[in-house]
Formats: C-alpha cells, structure tokens, sequence
C-alpha cells in the first residue's frame, strides 16, 4: 500500500510542476526506442478527454505531429531541471505507445 500512495504522491508533483508551465509530459514508445516530449494546450487540441487521449488523437488524425523532445538539464541555478532539447517528429506509424510520463523536476517551458 505504500508504493501506490507514493506513486501518487510523485504524480501529483508532476501534474503541479506541468501546470505551473503549462506544459505536459509523455513518454512516446517505439519499437525502437522511448523519448519524452512535451506538449502544451495548443499541441494537445480542444477537449475534456484526458490529455493523452487528446495527443493521440492528434497523431491518428494528423498522421505526424511535430514536438519538443525533453532531458533532464542544469538550469543556470544548478538546479535539475526537465527542459526541451529539441524538436522531433513523431510518426503515427512508428509510434506504438503514449503514456503519461511523469517527473519529479520542475518542467521548462516550450522553446517558441
């Protein structure tokens, strides 16, 4: 019972961390690799679905959707930081899985 409960605990400071930005994590699974990227309200589209369900509609429906890769960095402070690193591609063909992905550090915002 603990685990879950500190599962949560961690979950809830990611969501915090996502919202303060205004950014959203996931985890995009292949079957050649994982990556984490972000995404903002903009990206993920209208809706009240959960917001993965939202960005999986978007790459059914767009086919590919364009998005910020995200790593864990030093921000100037020397802090740990989740900040975006690059732009990638992400096809729906190659994409095999979308989850959640959440983080303890706090999370940058998206380069414009």
């Amino acid at each position: 019972m603990l685990v879950p409960a500190a599962l949560a605990v961690r979950s809830v400071r990611a969501q915090a961390s996502a919202s303060a930005s205004g950014v959203q994590l996931f985890k995009v699974v292949s079957a050649r690799d994982e990556v984490i990227v972000g995404a903002d309200a903009a990206m993920l589209g209208a809706g009240s679905g959960p917001a993965v369900e939202r960005l999986a509609a978007q790459l059914a429906a767009k086919g590919q959707l364009t998005l910020w890769q995200y790593a864990s960095h030093k921000d100037a402070a020397g802090a740990l930081v989740q900040a975006p690193l690059r732009q990638i591609v992400v096809f729906r063909n190659d994409a095999l899985r979308i989850e959640p992905y959440a983080t303890p550090l706090p999370i940058q915002p998206l380069m414009k």
